[in-house]
């Protein structure tokens, strides 16, 4: 059965909803940031983790149902059941039947079947057949990095999953090295996700408190001499700029609950204009090092 043709249609820019589900944003205002990303016709995505921000997006897409978005949601689980049924948990808050493009979150069991090719292919094949997902993309983190490798290098991955999905931005690649080159050799499609690395360079960099954990800080004091040297202004300008250099890259996902950003978020993504590469190798060297320093080692959920 050949793939989908889903992500030939993806939008440069993809909206992420994580600051939807922030309570300490009044309700409306989110639902007016959603509309407004709705109306500029790119790709949402989104997770039942995030608070209540599923309901938000069905209160948005109640203004329009004709401008429902294309949508990607994390969903997980450790067998087959638990997938489905997470797939459910996210598709019944936002009145939808099917979901346009499932993030792949597995572990335990099923992430070791999948791996080795065994009869988790066959049933994801299942649902896609049966129209409840119409695309499989899978989440990589450092720690899981070699799950996504051996079915690569298995031939596993084959006629699944349309793309791979991780953090990846100036401050952070969060595939292992060995994995990164594996997905540059083959060509394989990717999503960048976190756009910006959680805010503006300086701000990381200078502001206690402002990165959520002591390394983004440190990559901060690394990257921002870089980002000063390039000559763009605007971070967020960088960032996109930063995904769009790189080929395998077939969008980028920044989240926000300001009208502002979306906006910074939106007009970046207008550029087409890739980093210089001589800055983009820099990047890189500084992420290939960080990589062998810390992420592969450090524990789940710990970055």
């Amino acid at each position: 059965m050949k793939n989908t043709e889903m992500l030939k249609s993806i939008s440069p820019f993809i909206y992420g909803t994580t600051r939807l589900g922030d309570e300490q944003i009044p309700f409306e205002e989110r639902v007016t940031v959603a509309y407004a990303a709705m109306n500029a016709g790119v790709w949402f995505h989104t997770s039942r983790q995030y608070n209540n921000a599923l309901e938000l997006l069905s209160a948005a897409f109640d203004r329009d149902r004709t401008k429902v978005p294309t949508l990607i949601a994390k969903i997980g689980g450790d067998s087959i059941e638990a997938l489905e049924a997470d797939i459910q948990r996210n598709l019944e808050p936002v009145g939808l039947k099917s979901l346009d493009v499932g993030q792949l979150c597995i572990g335990g069991d099923l992430a070791q079947d999948f791996a080795a090719g065994g009869n988790s292919l066959k049933e994801l094949e299942r649902i896609r057949e049966s129209g409840l997902v119409k695309s499989y993309v899978l989440e990589v983190f450092p720690w899981t990095s070699q799950i996504a490798k051996k079915a690569l290098i298995g031939g596993h991955a084959k006629g699944i999953v349309d793309a791979f999905i991780f953090y990846l931005n100036p401050l952070q690649c969060f595939a292992s090295n060995d994995l990164w080159d594996l997905l540059i050799e083959q060509r394989q499609p990717i999503i960048a996700l976190r756009t910006v690395a959680g805010g503006p360079v300086h701000k990381l960099r200078d502001v206690p408190g402002a990165a959520w954990k002591e390394y983004i800080q440190k990559r901060a004091v690394e990257v921002a001499p870089i980002f000063e040297r390039s000559g763009i202004n605007n971070w967020t300008e960088f960032s996109v700029r930063f995904a769009q250099s790189i080929p395998n890259v077939l969008s980028t996902v920044g989240a926000t609950g300001k009208i502002s950003n979306l906006n910074e978020f939106l007009a970046a993504k207008e550029k087409h204009q890739p980093l210089p590469q001589e800055i983009v190798k820099e990047l890189f060297a500084l992420q290939r090092r960080w990589s062998d320093e810390l992420d592969v080692h450090a524990e789940p959920w710990t970055m």
